[in-house]
């Protein structure tokens, strides 16, 4: 399993992706889950994925064989973020059409998950969820961030928090408060993390970080996060009927 979080803020936008992908007593496995494609100055996109690995680098693979063409419809031609979405969509009706149905008869489920975002030159950050049929929908003001994968231990934090004014570095904040929230009760989810931050009308990565046991902020979120709930919790009025 895993858990990816993006928001698409006023200043920019978030990106942050776990790198678990099977975990038990014995056997535990890392692949990132981030991908990162950027022509500086005209385009940048970040896409996150969820589901099942196989069918996510299958994806990830074909966006790349269409990049080598530059006569093919491609993330680098595409005129919008639109576009890129469609195309994003594409790429995963393609290989169900290849391998769902191989995939199915040894009980494994077409199941992957994607979060495109970036911004290309002449038009505003956006950020889209693809599901499995290639369809899509778009953050809005109202919902400006989008969690795949295991997203309900980390989506109280960020329902509370995250508001479109909501700044980048607290954006980056809260996102890994929400990863921490996920990390702490699901054993499917762990480190090390994958943080991108892009600033609007940048048109580059502005931070892309891989965030391990040993990084010393992210130590330092954990465990003041939990003391300051502790505090939180026991300064609250007791029920009046007990």
């Amino acid at each position: 399993m895993t858990y990816c979080v993006a928001m698409n803020l006023e200043a920019g936008l978030v990106f942050l992706s776990d790198s678990r992908t099977n975990a038990g007593v014995d056997h535990v496995n890392t692949f990132r889950k981030m991908t990162v494609w950027e022509r500086t100055g005209e385009r940048v996109l970040v896409m996150m994925t969820a589901g099942n690995l196989s069918v996510s680098q299958s994806v990830i693979n074909l966006l790349n064989e269409h990049l080598a063409s530059a006569e093919s419809p491609n993330l680098y031609n595409a005129a919008n973020m639109f576009e890129v979405a469609r195309r994003v969509g594409e790429a995963v009706r393609e290989v169900d059409r290849r391998d769902a149905a191989a995939l199915k008869e040894f009980g494994v489920d077409f199941n992957p998950s994607l979060i495109i975002g970036g911004q290309i030159r002449g038009e505003a950050p956006r950020l889209f969820h693809i599901y499995a049929a290639g369809n899509f929908i778009e953050t809005t003001n109202d919902t400006p961030y989008i969690q795949i994968g295991e997203a309900k231990y980390g989506k109280p934090i960020v329902d509370r928090i995250v508001r479109r004014t909501t700044t980048l570095s607290d954006g980056a904040k809260c996102a890994l408060v929400s990863m921490d929230s996920t990390i702490r009760s699901n054993l499917s989810v762990g480190l090390p993390l994958d943080l991108c931050v892009i600033e609007r009308d940048a048109l580059a990565v502005k931070s892309h970080i891989s965030i391990g046991q040993d990084n010393t902020y992210y130590a330092q979120i954990r465990g003041q996060w939990g003391e300051r709930l502790r505090e939180a919790f026991t300064e609250l009025p007791n029920p009046e009927w007990l």
